[in-house]
């Protein structure tokens, strides 16, 4: 693979340096330690990712017509599983590594290579990790080792064609035989035809299917079971329809396809019955009384591939930053006055406005993601409910944040690069086709933030049932005088920034978090009230009046989480001259998200107007601070260096151009 002319190898201590090529002077930052912080608690399963990469052509294959490229990517899968890799997120008792945080911390290596870390995601993430989450010791020992090295390529069929996002009310069904013993899977229709099912076009034998489970005509809420679709020569089995998707905007090096079930025959043991089972005479036991506490149960125990697909869209915006950021540290266009130098197209406000906020969003959802496989193992070392709700909520919000923002950012960094980055060889084409259905699959984004929203709303609903009569006589007069108290409430947060002639103040952490804190509250405030509204009788009409509030609230409930994690992590750094340039970082993700929202802020009286300005005028000079050290933050994620090829990126264009400015020297205009 060509390496980056002035960028350092994956197999090589970052160095010390202060900026990268063409940049201005600024303040030294130890970019070995900085990496060090990024890779947090998973850095040795990073560095083996990264390993692996150099020692395995695992190269991006959208070259290649679709059935050749489906053909690599199963290669690559194969190659991948024998590294070692994917063996982190399994039970050790089946020879795995029993580290689900270490497991979602490698697939967003494979950031390069989005074909290949879905196929893993299926393969691995949802296929093996369904039969891990919902099966039991019976399921581990048969199927795990064979999941593990590839042998067994499975899928995970939740999705239906009429019922995508509404799983609890698929229509697939699996009714229990207790004369033969088996479950009878049965698609009942074509809108119950499982849809986007990846691995099931060409590679998949196996199939975890989700289905209504009914035994003795009585139906109990959705259950997975393992379904063979292939025989051993690739066919597909007798009663199971297969069907390709066909090409897609990207991701082709997967094979989506869709499957049909008629009165398909499995064994009583290919239920997974970690949380429901059947008796040989066909009853049914569970430990979970509630058919839907049951069924948020099981989705819950799920949650890894939607954290997976949160931190691989975050690397995928990181590396299309690379890329825009290299080219605009190299690329000049027009002259400077009094000089002979053409500008360097970084050092334009304009060019550093459209790139360093979103380098400062990428730092700070980076750290919310790390927060986040940390709380995932904390959840799976001890089972605490409560923080398995807390957890599922987080998820779901920061997969939706996140895959929004990679989305803006390649599209961002495609025009930054001109018509360059329209060319497939430099890269952002590619990411921008390839991680567009990140915002639709493994849960659409709206539909997340409603999840968000809902668990606010039932805290906020137990912090209202528990303040007695007398509290809730004040929480009526404060609402009946909410004009006089937002007011209040809003100078005695924000007075002396307000006042304040000096712009520092807005740099100011405490204010910054409790600016983050009030927005969030005042949005939950309100739509709490909007809410209580609603009676049996018009509880849709008002909760769908009310529903972009409902999705305001789940929007700025993630920003404030995500900036206290950035805050914590400039905590932990140990160097003073990386938490001093972290601490600017941090800045402009705070203050680009209050510009962002400014009109709320203004409606609200949270700032004034001149605060307003000011906010503005202090993002433009984050960007000029930072602007030195641009391209050594972007590299200091440690994106593996196979995935970084596009000429723009690598050299290769800047060669190109300085050759032509040097032939414009010698040959001028007439």
């Amino acid at each position: 693979m060509t390496k980056p002319a002035d960028a350092r190898s994956a197999d090589t201590e970052p160095a010390d340096r202060s900026a990268g090529a063409g940049s201005g002077d600024g303040p030294a930052f130890d970019a070995a330690e900085l990496r060090t912080l990024l890779d947090g608690r998973w850095a040795s399963v990073r560095e083996k990712v990264r390993a692996s990469l150099r020692e395995n052509d695992l190269s991006n294959a959208d070259h290649l017509d679709t059935e050749s490229h489906r053909a690599r990517t199963l290669e690559q899968l194969r190659l991948l599983a024998k590294s070692g890799v994917p063996e982190l997120g399994f039970p050790v008792a089946q020879g795995g590594g029993g580290d689900q945080g270490g497991s979602v911390v490698s697939l967003e290596l494979l950031a390069g290579n989005l074909s290949l870390m879905v196929k893993s995601g299926v393969q691995w993430g949802l296929f093996g990790g369904a039969v891990v989450a919902l099966g039991t010791e019976r399921h581990h020992e048969r199927y795990l080792r064979d999941i593990m090295s590839a042998e067994l390529p499975g899928c995970f069929a939740m999705t239906e064609t009429g019922h995508g996002s509404d799983v609890q009310r698929l229509r697939t069904t699996a009714t229990y035989d207790p004369a033969t013993q088996e479950f009878v899977v049965h698609t009942p229709h074509e809108a119950a035809r499982k849809e986007y099912i990846g691995n099931a076009a060409r590679d998949g034998r196996m199939a975890v299917v989700f289905a209504q489970l009914i035994t003795a005509g009585k139906s109990h809420g959705v259950h997975a079971l393992l379904v063979p679709i292939r025989d051993e020569a690739g066919n597909p089995r007798e009663g199971v329809r297969i069907e390709d998707c066909g090409r897609k905007a990207g991701l082709n090096g997967v094979d989506n396809g869709r499957l049909y079930f008629d009165q398909v025959r499995v064994p009583r043991e290919n239920l997974l019955n970690r949380y429901g089972d059947v008796a040989e005479d066909g009853t049914y036991t569970s430990p979970i009384d509630s058919e839907g506490k049951r069924f948020f149960t099981m989705l819950g125990t799920l949650i890894r591939g939607r954290i997976s697909v949160a931190g691989t869209s975050g690397s995928a915006a990181k590396l299309a930053l690379e890329i825009a950021l290299r080219y605009a540290d190299a690329r000049r266009q027009f002259d400077r006055p009094g000089s002979d130098q053409e500008v360097v197209v970084l050092d334009y406000l304009a060019h550093q406005r459209k790139l360093l906020p979103a380098l400062a969003k990428s730092f700070a959802l980076h750290f919310a993601q790390e927060e986040l496989v940390q709380a995932l193992d904390e959840v799976q070392r001890t089972g605490d409910e409560r923080a398995q709700r807390e957890l599922e909520s987080r998820a779901a919000g920061l997969k939706a944040v996140t895959t929004w923002h990679a989305t803006h950012t390649i599209q961002t960094c495609r025009e930054a690069c001109g018509g360059a980055g329209y060319l497939t060889e430099n890269q952002l084409a590619g990411l921008k086709a390839d991680t567009d259905v990140f915002t639709t699959f493994e849960g659409d984004n709206t539909v997340l933030l409603q999840l968000v929203a809902k668990g606010l709303l039932t805290n906020y609903k137990d912090q209202f049932d528990g303040i007695g009569t007398l509290g809730l006589a004040k929480f009526v007069a404060d609402q009946f005088v909410g004009a006089v108290i937002e007011r209040s409430a809003a100078h005695s947060i924000v007075q002396r920034i307000i006042d304040a002639s000096n712009k520092d103040d807005i740099l100011d952490r405490g204010w910054q978090l409790k600016a983050f804190e009030d927005r969030e509250e005042h949005v939950l405030d309100g739509l709490g009230r909007r809410l209580r509204k609603a009676n049996k009788d018009n509880a849709f009409e008002v909760f769908n009046d009310a529903q972009d509030h409902v999705l305001r609230a789940a929007r700025v409930h993630i920003d404030r989480l995500v900036l206290e994690s950035f805050v914590a992590a400039v905590d932990r750094c140990a160097d003073p001259r990386n938490a001093a340039l972290l601490d600017k970082v941090c800045d402009l993700y705070a203050l680009t998200i209050i510009e962002e929202d400014k009109a709320w802020f203004l409606e609200h009286e949270r700032i004034s107007a001149r605060r307003a300005k000011s906010i503005t005028q202090a993002v433009n000079t984050l960007c000029g601070e930072l602007r030195p050290h641009a391209v050594d933050l972007v590299e200091a994620f440690g994106i593996p260096r196979q995935w970084l090829t596009a000429p723009i990126a690598t050299g290769a264009e800047s060669a190109r151009q300085d050759a032509q400015i040097a032939h414009d020297r010698t040959h001028p205009l007439p």
